[in-house]
């Protein structure tokens, strides 16, 4: 497994924290999930590697360091990432599943439970996951199998390649993401088949979620066929900003609008809330009343977005339609 005290960005954050900001080893070590010794050897392999002298020297390695810390506090996020804003939709997904392919590496840990979502960002998050270490982990989908959605793209397909990497264990969930109906749902909730799957997620160490536009025509869950066009208009109706495994919330991150919707097979994304690391990966201008609803409605504690959007979302410039 990779050491954590290997960990540049972290041993960066920890620095900075003790030298500048005058945190003490123990809250740092509250603050970031550590032990205390793990802060201490930290701040020394810190100033072996000299990254550390009499201040904190390599800020510059993270380029919106400010920024990212800015959001932290705004938000009570446990952590922001923040990439490069570029016109290229496709190019800007790529750009942050690398960086959050790379947080993942440097998190996860032996015996962790993770579960993923489904869709284009999360593809690229699994794409970029180039030096797995942890051992014993499972992974699982937080959602059904997603219709007409390119089979690549689904829940079960990126729980399964990601266990393929770290030669851990999968857990399915062989259901569809969306059924016709409440009573339905419950009788799919029930089986027995999927109750590993259920299990699962109720200890999770880690959730990667994507962050949906709901009005996005290229959007995973309209490319599904699960909702149709007067769905579509229902949800703007009632004000509805974004989703996470196909659950909608408005901008505060309130979901009771939209309860009667809630026909998935899949988690819970209230439960979201209790996990230790739950990661949204999103970006691009067209996300950002999404994040901030996700944001403010505690589904995610940390954030991998662009700049464009984090400035939008420090200035609070988030709105509807």
């Amino acid at each position: 497994m990779k050491k954590v005290v290997d960990d540049v960005r972290l041993m960066t954050k920890v620095c900075d924290l003790y030298y500048n900001q005058n945190v003490s080893q123990q809250q740092i070590a509250s603050m970031l999930s550590l032990s205390r010794p793990t802060v201490s050897r930290l701040l020394s392999s810190a100033r072996e590697r000299g990254i550390v002298q009499i201040s904190v020297s390599n800020l510059d390695l993270i380029r919106y360091w400010e920024m990212e810390r800015k959001l932290e506090e705004m938000y009570g996020l446990k952590e922001v990432l923040i990439v490069d804003s570029v016109e290229d939709a496709d190019e800007q997904k790529k750009l942050i599943g690398r960086a959050a392919g790379q947080y993942v590496e440097n998190t996860i840990r032996d015996g962790d439970v993770v579960g993923l979502s489904m869709g284009s960002t999360l593809y690229q998050v699994v794409a970029h996951i180039m030096h797995p270490a942890a051992d014993h982990v499972t992974f699982v989908p937080l959602i059904g199998g997603m219709g007409q959605l390119r089979m690549d793209l689904h829940a079960n397909y990126l729980a399964e390649t990601l266990a393929y990497i770290y030669d851990g264990r999968f857990v399915p969930l062989h259901a569809p993401a969306r059924v016709s109906g409440t009573k339905i749902r419950e009788q799919f909730m029930k089986e027995e088949s999927l109750a590993e799957a259920f299990r699962c997620a109720k200890h999770l160490n880690m959730a990667l979620v994507g962050i949906g536009d709901p009005y996005d025509i290229h959007s995973s869950i309209m490319a599904t066929g699960y909702f149709k066009e007067n769905e579509k208009e229902s949800l703007r109706a009632r004000n509805a900003v974004g989703d996470i495994c196909m659950q909608f919330y408005n901008i505060e991150g309130d979901t009771a609008p939209f309860q009667k919707d809630n026909n998935v097979i899949g988690i819970d994304i209230h439960r979201l809330r209790d996990v230790p690391y739950s990661v949204g990966i999103a970006g691009g201008m067209d996300k950002l009343a999404a994040i901030q609803g996700a944001v403010r409605g505690r589904y995610i504690n940390i954030l991998i977005t662009d700049i464009r959007c984090a400035r939008a979302l420090a200035a609070g410039d988030a709105c509807q339609d």
